[in-house]
């Protein structure tokens, strides 16, 4: 069987994805694209800077927890609000399960789940291991923008969580 034709865009009114593109490899392209925004997200949390992440939403993009009434709406909303961490705070997210579907040629959700690891009061080196503080799951949407996939919402599930344990001063020095 010859492959090519059903490579063709011609021959594929229904691509999704770059029109420019096979409808297979469009749809890996874009799928990609929002995987890796997934894992930029923490990076970004965990290892940069916090108030960074605002850059990976549109600008009315939206971050929401499903139990307690928080939402935050807004770029300047959002880099304030992950901005605003505490500056001791060591934080490590382990993320899995990404699974990404392209609901248009410029739209997509994602359903992913994490794991979070943190303290306050961390004044550097290592620590012995901790118990997460968190497990649940993210839901995501984006949009692609000018050609760049960016989140237009995220909703935050949590399965289990726990309050952020703060290291004492000789803990943090005991520790490390």
């Amino acid at each position: 069987m010859d492959t090519t034709d059903a490579l063709d865009p011609r021959d594929r009114p229904e691509l999704l994805g770059r029109p420019d593109l096979p409808e297979p490899v469009g749809r890996l392209i874009a799928e990609r694209a929002c995987e890796r925004l997934i894992v930029e997200f923490v990076q970004r949390l965990d290892l940069g800077e916090p108030g960074d992440v605002a850059e990976l939403f549109t600008p009315d993009g939206v971050w929401e927890w499903a139990e307690g009434d928080r939402r935050i709406e807004g770029r300047d909303a959002l880099r304030a609000y992950f901005a605003g961490r505490p500056a001791d705070r060591l934080s490590r997210r382990l993320c899995t399960n990404i699974l990404v579907t392209l609901t248009s040629a410029s739209t997509a959700t994602a359903s992913t789940y994490f794991t979070t690891y943190r303290v306050d009061g961390h004044t550097g080196g290592m620590l012995p291991p901790r118990l997460p503080v968190q497990v649940g799951r993210y839901e995501d949407t984006f949009r692609e923008v000018e050609g760049r996939w960016l989140l237009t919402a995220r909703e935050l599930f949590l399965d289990f969580a726990g309050p952020t344990e703060r290291l004492s001063p000789a803990d943090a020095r005991t520790e490390a």
